[in-house]
């Protein structure tokens, strides 16, 4: 019988699987926007070497930044810090880039004052930007695998998280499953027209229905 972290794993991470898909046809939509990415520097907020490394493509450069530990050996072509980009002194501190990535992380930053200064960091860093995050009213809850998960009561939620056999890290206390769930605000299309009102709002699409919201700036 499969397990539920197997039946997780067939679904979002192995080969062929449909989250697999998914990224690929994102990478594709990636460089159709970014077609010079080869020769850019590029600043990702939130994300990880391994997905680069896993990529199609590599950029010129790239520096992650994020809260959690980085690997200790990177190829020369990434580097990385632990740091917090809606912090101001840190945002000054980096440079500017060609690019800002971000792969859903936006929704994880805590609460709308927070995610303005995500933005800022965002408009400071470079003149071109792809940020991707879940769309909220698509039926399934992407982090959890759990239909209707997000429209839930909060309290409802922190229980089931400590239950639901496709989480992927399942919380152990009652205090653990709601700072899971706290940590997650799934946004709208008319926030992420708030937040970004000089890209292009784009959809990812699956079986019709709107899964993932990219905000694209291709032009300076």
């Amino acid at each position: 019988m499969p397990t539920p972290r197997s039946v997780r794993n067939r679904f979002v991470d192995a080969p062929g699987s449909v989250g697999e898909r998914l990224r690929t046809a994102r990478w594709e939509r990636f460089r159709r926007c970014f077609p010079r990415i080869e020769s850019m520097r590029v600043v990702d907020l939130g994300g990880t070497a391994s997905m680069w490394l896993r990529a199609p493509l590599r950029p010129k450069h790239v520096h992650l930044i994020n809260l959690e530990p980085h690997p200790a050996e990177l190829p020369d072509w990434i580097t990385a810090e632990n740091a917090d980009v809606t912090d101001p002194a840190v945002r000054a501190g980096l440079g500017e880039y060609d690019l800002v990535f971000s792969n859903s992380t936006i929704e994880h930053v805590g609460g709308h004052s927070q995610r303005q200064r995500f933005v800022t960091a965002v408009e400071e860093l470079a003149p071109h930007h792809w940020i991707q995050t879940p769309y909220r009213y698509f039926p399934v809850e992407p982090h959890f695998l759990a239909p209707g998960f997000q429209f839930l009561p909060l309290a409802a939620r922190a229980r089931l998280v400590r239950h639901w056999p496709l989480t992927h890290s399942r919380p152990g206390t009652a205090e653990e499953g709601l700072n899971a769930v706290l940590n997650i605000e799934l946004l709208t299309r008319a926030e992420m027209r708030y937040l970004f009102p000089r890209s292009v709002l784009t959809s990812e699409r699956v079986a019709g229905l709107t899964k993932s919201l990219i905000a694209v700036r291709t032009q300076a």
